[in-house]
């Protein structure tokens, strides 16, 4: 019999999932702390160690391209095994290596501890995305998707802001020390929540002349398989969410070092001014997944609809800002893209979760994040570092909006092809596991 406290569409009670999310919420920002740290520190890597602009884009690259190598096996032993033990082993294995990151001596060991960043962050997103989508109805997915995203720019500007703060205080490598402890206390927590039990992988197959009989048959690799390359909405929505995220990654690595050279800024009011962007994103994740949920009552394909819409905004915007105004115009303009340029994120990390098995939801996030690292956030960096060692740094930005019109293309595509893919998807039952002891 069903617990009358557990409300329909829910696994276990409102305050006990609400727990849960939090966690989540705060793990990922500290992801992002850990990660986004660095970008502060250039200046002071720069002066010890003598680096260029492409290398310190590696630094940030290098957590990306692991993530891209590790992401997908681990989403299948998320999918397969244990969502809250693989989060919980990941998360302290990436809070571990950030404060090792303290105690490099060259450019070679830092690169390297920042790979080991990517390993244990690879499992992250996928894990909590299929949580989330467990957790939580299906009407309220894109809105609980785009409160957890918020997690993504805090834990960007925080780190942004507080590692700049603290190496022009302590020095860089205090700051990696600092910002790695929060992590793994809330890492540790998490081995302790409540899971759902691991979903067995079987399709829905209409028997019978008439097809009103449907058969439920185990899933062979070539099933699994079609359950991702048969949906152009889905193909569609990873190569979409790739051209926005090399966007919000350029502007995260590169805008205080931006305003140092353009305004002649210093390090830490600069890093001050460009997290204040990215802080303003925490309005732009959930009030996209609010108005994709409300326009998804009436509008089937509105999950794909509604970034189209924000990601060409977007693109207006920075073309404004980088091309066109300075001064207090620009920076009122880039406030108000840190908004537009994440409404994106709860919609469409809703379509990967939408539209395939319930047993697959976190190899579905995996090859998304994948996607978006190897073509989106392990590119931007370089890239926009190479082109500013070949030209300069408002070259680079005054570039970044065709990234995200190639975006909006590839979602309004999407769009119409997501009605269908949806109604191919089998009807699965979630069941709650009480287990929360580490064994």
């Amino acid at each position: 019999m069903k617990n009358p406290e557990i409300p329909e569409g829910y696994l276990f009670t409102r305050k006990y999932t609400n727990y849960v999310f939090v966690l989540l919420f705060l793990l990922y920002m500290f992801d992002y702390i850990d990660r986004m740290v660095i970008t502060s520190l250039f200046p002071f890597l720069k002066a010890d160690w003598h680096l260029t602009d492409t290398q310190c884009g590696m630094l940030v690259s290098a957590v990306y391209w692991s993530i891209v190598l590790f992401t997908f096996p681990v989403s299948i032993l998320i999918d397969r095994w244990s969502r809250r033990k693989t989060i919980g082993f990941m998360s302290l294995i990436w809070g571990i290596a950030t404060g090792i990151g303290a105690f490099s001596k060259t450019f070679r060991q830092l690169f390297s501890v920042r790979t080991i960043i990517g390993v244990g962050e690879a499992g992250y997103a996928p894990g909590g995305s299929a949580l989330i989508s467990a957790l939580y109805p299906q009407r309220k997915r894109s809105w609980m998707m785009g409160l957890w995203n918020a997690s993504i720019p805090l834990g960007s500007a925080i780190g942004v802001a507080v590692g700049g703060i603290i190496a022009a205080a302590l020095g860089w490598r205090q700051a990696l020390g600092i910002v790695a402890i929060p992590g793994i206390i809330i890492a540790t927590l998490f081995f302790f929540v409540k899971d759902y039990k691991t979903i067995e992988l079987f399709k829905n197959e209409p028997i019978g002349n008439k097809h009103k009989e449907i058969r439920n048959i185990k899933m062979s690799v070539g099933d699994m398989f079609k359950e991702f390359i048969h949906k152009p909405s889905l193909i569609l929505t990873y190569f979409g969410m790739a051209g926005v995220v090399f966007t919000t990654t350029a502007m995260l690595t590169w805008l205080p070092t931006y305003f140092i050279r353009v305004q002649g800024m210093k390090i830490g009011p600069a890093g001050l001014k460009a997290s204040a962007i990215m802080l303003f994103a925490i309005i732009g994740a959930p009030l996209g997944g609010y108005l994709a949920d409300r326009w998804n009552k009436t509008r089937v394909n509105a999950r794909l609809l509604l970034p189209t819409i924000t990601s060409l905004l977007s693109a207006v915007i920075l073309f404004l800002a980088f091309t066109i105004f300075d001064g207090q115009i620009q920076y009122m303009l880039l406030l108000s893209v840190g908004i537009s340029i994440t409404a994106f994120i709860a919609a469409t990390a809703a379509v990967t979760q939408d539209v395939v098995h319930a047993g697959l939801r976190a190899i579905s996030y995996a090859i998304a994040v994948m996607v978006q690292n190897l073509v989106g956030a392990s590119m931007a960096p370089i890239v926009m570092g190479a082109i500013s060692d070949a030209t300069n740094i408002e070259t680079a930005f005054s570039l970044l909006p065709v990234a995200l019109i190639i975006a909006s293309i590839l979602f309004f595509i999407g769009s119409f092809f997501y009605a269908k893919d949806l109604a191919k998807v089998a009807k699965v039952t979630l069941e709650a596991d009480d287990e929360s002891i580490l064994a």
